[in-house]
């Protein structure tokens, strides 16, 4: 999941694809591992091998309910737990404003793309090694893919990206018609994942599983899939990761919720990579800073 650009600025190899038009670097835990993974997912400029992406999220920004006033503070916290993930051997991390809640089911503020952007651009100076994505909550995927844009970031992920559902912020609308084209207008090289029936909601109205994938792939053009728990923290269930790799097979599947050591290796049988936030905090606390012996006790288990 490394952006081209990464892979020059941090010397790490680069390749061509068939066509010969675009370089190709990789996220990679093949390293931890002996032996070749089960199955390799390649999309255009990105291989996803048994990879680990830490979440990063950020206290309380500017305009939402508990900022503090200080984005020093906003900083300094968010750049010391990137870097007790990538130090203890993340392969990626994901920047998110969760201490904004509640969130808008609609575009956030402008203060919130500025701060959020002001912090990736401290995480990338800190970090430039590691590719890094962006999430803006609830579900303003143009902004996180402004902000990627600008700071070089690899990915975004979107929380509705395909229909309509109903979460704790009533409503909320997938637009994936103008993400898209944002995309194309600003030429970013960001991937988009994209949430199968993500947490903290439900559909409007009821769909399978197996067909909101198949949307998301070939009608909402996702680069990548995301299974998740009900909520921030539970545990992905291993069936429903099963359904959706059995519904578009060649599409990277990454994990959202839930990991820990006992699980990470029997997720990594079926999915490409696991995003990680909540056990890898101090007591695995959601709002406690990042516990590198966490960090080190899950990339252990993926071994």
């Amino acid at each position: 999941m490394l952006h081209a650009g990464d892979a020059r600025r941090a010397g790490l190899p680069q390749e061509r694809n068939a066509a010969g038009s675009r370089e190709v670097s990789e996220i990679t835990g093949a390293q931890r591992s002996s032996r070749a993974p089960r199955r390799s997912a390649t999309i255009p400029g990105v291989k996803l091998v048994r990879a680990l992406i830490g979440m990063v999220h950020l206290a309380p920004l500017p305009g939402s309910p508990r900022w503090n006033g200080s984005m020093a503070e906003v900083l300094d916290r968010a750049v010391a737990d990137a870097r007790a993930l990538v130090d203890g051997g993340m392969d990626a991390v994901l920047l998110e404003n969760h201490g904004d809640a509640p969130f808008t089911p609609h575009a956030v503020e402008p203060a919130t793309i500025a701060a959020m952007t002001a912090v990736a651009v401290e995480v990338r100076r800190a970090c430039a090694h590691v590719p890094m994505g962006i999430n803006v909550l609830k579900n303003d995927a143009r902004a996180a893919l402004a902000i990627a844009t600008a700071v070089g970031a690899a990915f975004i992920r979107v929380n509705v990206h395909a229909g309509a559902v109903v979460a704790d912020q009533g409503l909320v609308q997938s637009d994936a018609y103008r993400t898209l084209r944002d995309r194309r207008m600003l030429c970013a090289d960001v991937l988009l994942f994209a949430d199968v029936q993500g947490k903290h909601a439900v559909p409007l109205a009821p769909v399978e599983l197996e067909q909101e994938a198949r949307d998301l792939v070939h009608r909402g053009l996702a680069d990548g899939l995301v299974v998740s728990g009900r909520a921030t923290g539970e545990a992905t269930a291993l069936g429903d990761v099963k359904r959706v790799r059995g519904a578009v097979p060649a599409v990277p599947l990454l994990i959202g919720s839930g990991v820990t050591p006992e699980t990470a290796a029997e997720l990594l049988s079926v999915a490409d990579a696991l995003i990680v936030g909540t056990y890898v905090k101090r007591d695995g606390r959601l709002q406690n800073s990042v516990d590198p012996d966490r960090v080190a006790r899950l990339v252990a288990s993926t071994r």
